[in-house]
């Protein structure tokens, strides 16, 4: 294939995923959880870390759907922010659980966006700390 074809394809691609990233969100989810992951892009000639914002949210059928994804600078309260509102302008309604880590950008940030909703921490997360703890303090 030609430079050209596979940039056009690439385009083709970037258009159709920002149409959906920008897709309404329609439905109700009463649990969503939240979560971040960081991942090496290269962009600009150099590797650099970004941070991956994920929302998965239950619909009223039991069915998990992927409500939202995002790239933020890091996982701070004000990428987090940013992505709350995101999903928030998009229509997500219905939210009564959250779960995610214990990052406080995104804790802090949920009782602006989401003031009625619980927060849950996930179990995961909480079993890593507390084994990484427990073998730090056997050392």
């Amino acid at each position: 294939m030609s430079p050209s074809a596979v940039s056009d394809l690439n385009q083709n691609l970037y258009e159709r995923i920002e149409q959906w990233r920008h897709r309404p969100i329609e439905g109700e989810y009463a649990h969503v959880a939240l979560g971040g992951i960081w991942l090496k892009r290269f962009w600009g000639g150099e590797v650099k870390n970004v941070a991956v914002l994920l929302a998965i949210g239950v619909d009223q059928e039991g069915y998990l759907q992927v409500l939202g994804v995002c790239e933020g600078t890091k996982e701070d309260a004000e990428s987090w922010k940013n992505f709350l509102r995101h999903l928030k302008e998009r229509g997500i309604k219905g939210v009564q659980l959250v779960t995610s880590d214990k990052c406080l950008g995104l804790v802090d940030s949920l009782a602006e966006f989401y003031p009625e909703a619980a927060w849950q921490r996930c179990m995961v997360h909480w079993y890593r700390n507390v084994a990484s703890s427990r073998f730090r303090q056997r050392r």
